[in-house]
């Protein structure tokens, strides 16, 4: 088995988000650590903001590097998987957020360091990419509570707290929650339609983590051609107590106040339109169609991951 170090002549780029939690000086020593690995070819971009994220990756996307380290949170991650997915280009993340959930389930170390040192040593898999509306997303789409969540969140919180700084919303959120119904609609027939009252929540997971660690199923995974749909009922707060015990674990699915489905594809209607998180973002509104793309990015991982499929040695630069 090859790994990213043995390859000649490796075109590189690095694009760091410096607004992330861990950011400011990221690309400094990151850039270091490629230079002292061996590789000489690298292109550098630090970002400010979200618009100057996307109009970079738009330009390194026409480069075509062979390997792009994404500096940043989930969003900037997700962010440059909407513009590599289906290419040949491979993607190593920088875990620079707060949550750093996708590369929890690239089981990267969450010392940015480290997870460099991971990647060039390790292996490249394939591994699925979630649509909403169309729109990309790793991790999980989700609306209800998690967008109050998301508005609740204190940037200056995450940066002193980081994780922590989830809990806190959440309870912050929930006090002032209106409860909500969904239709669920599965084209492919592997399950029935259904209206579901007095919603908490829906989610739609692709990958493995979210929430800063929390899983969204014991068995969900980044390349199993499914998507993991739970929706959680308002019911009381000792309910609600008892399924945060179980959301590190993922078994919160087998709670009564929990529907749980895995599927392919589904479609959701609330009665109003509905914001809808993607990995961090509110990137678009219910109604939603929720599908995949199979195997679609390449990605770094460490050499024992378990996180999908290996894709085989990184292809050779001419």
């Amino acid at each position: 088995m090859q790994s990213l170090l043995s390859r000649e002549s490796v075109k590189v780029t690095l694009v760091v988000n410096t607004g992330s939690r861990r950011g400011q000086d990221a690309l400094r020593w990151s850039e270091e650590m490629l230079r002292s690995a061996g590789i000489d070819d690298i292109e550098s971009h630090a970002v400010h903001s979200g618009d100057e994220l996307l109009a970079t990756l738009d330009k390194v996307s026409e480069q075509k590097p062979d390997l792009l380290f994404i500096g940043g949170g989930d969003g900037s991650v997700s962010a440059a998987a909407a513009r590599f997915g289906g290419t040949d280009v491979v993607l190593a993340v920088l875990p620079l957020g707060t949550a750093n959930d996708f590369a929890r389930t690239l089981e990267l170390d969450q010392d940015p360091r480290t997870a460099a040192r991971q990647m060039l040593e390790g292996k490249v898999i394939n591994v699925d990419i979630g649509k909403a509306n169309g729109h990309t997303f790793l991790n999980v789409a989700s609306f209800g509570l998690s967008v109050a969540v998301t508005d609740a969140l204190d940037p200056r919180l995450k940066k002193v707290i980081g994780p922590a700084a989830y809990p806190v919303a959440t309870l912050a959120a929930y006090r002032h929650h209106d409860p909500f119904t969904a239709r669920l609609e599965f084209p492919e027939g592997d399950h029935d339609d259904l209206e579901l009252d007095d919603l908490l929540q829906v989610a739609v997971g692709n990958g493995r983590h979210y929430g800063g660690g929390n899983k969204i199923s014991p068995t969900a995974s980044l390349d199993d051609d499914l998507l993991d749909v739970y929706a959680i009922v308002r019911g009381r707060m000792r309910d609600h107590v008892s399924i945060a015990r179980l959301l590190k674990s993922g078994h919160f699915i087998e709670h009564d106040q929990v529907h749980h489905f895995t599927t392919r594809a589904v479609r959701i209607t609330t009665e109003e339109p509905m914001p809808i998180n993607l990995d961090g973002e509110i990137a678009t509104s219910t109604p939603a169609d929720f599908t995949f793309e199979s195997s679609a990015l390449h990605v770094a991982v460490p050499i024992r991951s378990r996180a999908g499929r290996l894709d085989g040695p990184p292809p050779q630069v001419p």
